[in-house]
């Protein structure tokens, strides 16, 4: 059951409701079943601190020193979650692995953390509206708002459209109003972020912020202007071997069409000829045969 605070009026808790003691073990174990369902961690696995290079690829001293001092920094704040914590830098610089080493860390000793990519976050909170999804659209959002260590990766990155804006204001504020454990990274100057933002992730007196000087990871094994551009490496785990066809949970006629989806991703791997267009709704496998194709362009060179 639940119980109502016995509280004089005025006192933070009057006229709230809280489960009593018998209920709060199972929600709390179904909250962490929904946060780490909903972070994937099952890809984010390999991202650990210890598969982490701290000295960087071909780094020159000054980038080298400033790279081991992001890791020991994100190191500090998985063994005591406190404040927020900004990572930021360029593409491909080490801050998407930090963060999910971060998580993984938390999680191993035990904590409940939900991590996500901003898009994908807001993609999430936009799929409750529809008439399929599995948990509604508030539920979520108390999840992601109340967890008790978010990790964001790569703000800046979604679309800026008032709703978007309105939903990333509203979690963060209410997170830095309680002073809930939080980790962003961002490769977007914070001068061009919103200004309510801006001025949460500039508050010296709850956010750390590391600052990685060292370039793209990629840029000892590829050149010119598109390995710049690509962020590839963030969907280094989408690759056909990794891919579900979900044979045993879809109907025969949704899976004859995934599986011909699938078999046209991989014949234009083996020789991309003009256009490929993958539609489909959220989540139905487009981004991963999409970045299927190119990890196996990758591999051949």
């Amino acid at each position: 059951g639940f119980v109502t605070p016995d509280v004089p009026p005025g006192h933070p808790d009057f006229g709230k409701v809280y489960p009593c003691e018998c209920r709060e073990g199972p929600m709390a174990a179904r909250r962490v079943e929904r946060l780490l369902r909903l972070s994937n961690l099952g890809l984010l696995a390999q991202h650990t601190f210890e598969t982490f290079i701290p000295e960087g690829v071909a780094l020159n001293e000054s980038d080298q020193r400033n790279l081991r001092n992001a890791y020991q920094t994100c190191k500090d704040f998985a063994a005591d979650p406190k404040g927020w914590l900004l990572i930021t830098g360029t593409y491909g610089c080490g801050k998407t692995h930090l963060a999910a080493a971060i998580t993984v860390a938390l999680v191993q000793d035990g904590m409940a953390v939900l991590f996500q990519t901003v898009p994908d976050l807001l993609d999430h909170l936009r799929a409750t509206y529809g008439p399929n999804s599995t948990i509604g659209y508030d539920q979520l959002f108390r999840d992601v708002r109340d967890a008790p260590c978010l990790v964001l990766d790569d703000l800046g990155a979604q679309n800026t459209t008032p709703w978007a804006l309105e939903k990333l204001f509203q979690i963060l504020n209410h997170r830095y109003n309680n002073r809930l454990p939080t980790v962003i990274t961002t490769n977007t100057p914070l001068e061009e972020l919103d200004p309510r933002l801006r001025s949460r992730l500039t508050d010296e007196a709850l956010v750390r912020r590391v600052a990685i000087t060292a370039p793209d990871f990629r840029g000892s094994g590829a050149t010119g202007p598109l390995s710049d551009l690509s962020t590839l490496s963030l969907q280094a785990d989408k690759t056909f071997e990794s891919f579900d066809l979900r044979a045993k949970e879809l109907e025969p006629d949704v899976r004859e069409n995934l599986a011909c989806a699938f078999s046209a991703a991989r014949q234009f791997a083996e020789d991309p000829q003009g256009f490929l267009l993958l539609q489909g709704d959220h989540y139905s496998g487009k981004t991963h045969l999409a970045a299927a194709i190119a990890n196996a362009r990758v591999a051949r060179g």
